[in-house]
Order: structure tokens, then C-alpha cells, then sequence
């Protein structure tokens, strides 16, 4: 009897955190929703595919970040307000995510809307000037010969877009999160989010091994007979 109520205990032990983890992405979505008045989740519906280059000229796919998550914003280099603050505010979230264990499952993301003025020095250029860390940050272009494709990425993710006289372009503050699956999981609007919302939103996703409900054991019982 005694071997039989240790294994029970080892059984429980085990599913207790499994039940838990299943349950956290929901929880902290609940929260997050209740605290932060910039957070938007999304559908978890597939993300908008793409495939362009980084500043080497290789090419890189959102399907290459398969199992990890992805924390992902749009700028253009000469931008002068929002954009280089954004920047800052996604490296005050890398190094956040960075200390702990999560650093090799998040991958940080920027596309450039400017992809003719945004050559590759330009590129290489930003990520140092704005603390950016390359173990797990990329930005990525179509390339000069491509201008509208990325032009057309920022409108699939949501923003409207417009370049204005000056050659001034125009779209949304929008820091984007696609899950270890990549699904389209929630949007941080503009630049007043809490960066701590972000990377618990982060863990949660880094963590949940369940996105879709699983059978109870009582389910999986009633099917063994």
C-alpha cells in the first residue's frame, strides 16, 4: 500500500505542473488584459509568411523561427521620432528576456519599411547604435529591387501605410508576438506599455506546452473502454 500511495504521488506531482502550464498562457492573457490598456490579443491564427534578407544578404523566413517565440516591429532607419524610440524599447525588452532562461526560444525581429535607403551598413549600423543584440535579433529587408513587399508585410500584420511629401513614411507603433507555432498571438500598441507585460507575456507563450485544450484523464479513461 505504501508503494502504491508514493506512485500516486509521483503521478500527481507530475501532471500537477503539466495542468498549470496549460492554464497559464489564459491566466496571463487575464491579466495582461486587465493591466494594460495597449495590449491587444489576437486570434492565434497563422501569422503573415514571409521570406526576405538580413544584412549579410541572407535569406530568412518567419518559418526558420519554428519553436520559438517571436517578438517582431516594423521601422524605417531615418525615421527621427517613434522609430528609434521603439528600437530602445525592444532592446529594454531583449535584455529583460535575455537574463533569464528564455533567451534561446525568443527570437527579436525588426523589417524595414525603407528597404532602398536601408542598405545593409545602414542596417548593421542601427542594431549597434540601439543596443540590439544579434544572439537573438535580426533586421531584415527586401532588398532595394523589392521595395513594396515589405511595404505590403506592414499592411498584412495591420498597419496602414503612406508615405507623405519629403518622402516621409507613415504606419503604426505595433510591437507584434507570434507564438513557438507560428500563430499571430497579440499586438502591444505604441510606446506606453509596461516592457514587464511584455516578457511575462513572453514566458507564458515560451512555456505553454498546451495551446490547445488536451482531453481530461477522465476523457483518456472513458476511451480505454
Amino acid at each position: 500500500m505504501r508503494a502504491l500511495t508514493a506512485l500516486l504521488g509521483l503521478l500527481l506531482g507530475a501532471a500537477i505542473p503539466a495542468v498549470a502550464l496549460a492554464h497559464s498562457l489564459h491566466n496571463v492573457e487575464q491579466r495582461i488584459r486587465e493591466q494594460e490598456k495597449y495590449f491587444e490579443p489576437k486570434p492565434g491564427r497563422p501569422a503573415p509568411e514571409f521570406t526576405l534578407q538580413d544584412a549579410d544578404g541572407r535569406p530568412v523566413s518567419l518559418a526558420d523561427f519554428k519553436g520559438k517565440v517571436v517578438v517582431l516591429h516594423f521601422i524605417y532607419a531615418s525615421c527621427t521620432d517613434e522609430c528609434p524610440l521603439h528600437a530602445d524599447l525592444i532592446a529594454r525588452i531583449q535584455e529583460k528576456v535575455d537574463e533569464t532562461p528564455m533567451r534561446d526560444r525568443v527570437q527579436f525581429v525588426t523589417i524595414t519599411t525603407d528597404p532602398v535607403r536601408d542598405t545593409p551598413e545602414v542596417m548593421k549600423d542601427y542594431g549597434r547604435a540601439h543596443n540590439l543584440d544579434p544572439v537573438n535579433w535580426v533586421f531584415l529587408t527586401s532588398g532595394p529591387a523589392r521595395p513594396e513587399e515589405t511595404r505590403s508585410l506592414v499592411k498584412r500584420f495591420g498597419h496602414q501605410f503612406r508615405e507623405i511629401e519629403g518622402g516621409v513614411e507613415i504606419h503604426g507603433v505595433v510591437t507584434h508576438v507570434i507564438d513557438r507555432g507560428g500563430n499571430f498571438r497579440a499586438n502591444f500598441h505604441g510606446l506606453g506599455f509596461d516592457p514587464v507585460n511584455l516578457v511575462v507575456y513572453v514566458d507564458a507563450l515560451v512555456n505553454d506546452l498546451h495551446p490547445e485544450p488536451e482531453p481530461s484523464f477522465w476523457d483518456r479513461l472513458r476511451g480505454w473502454f
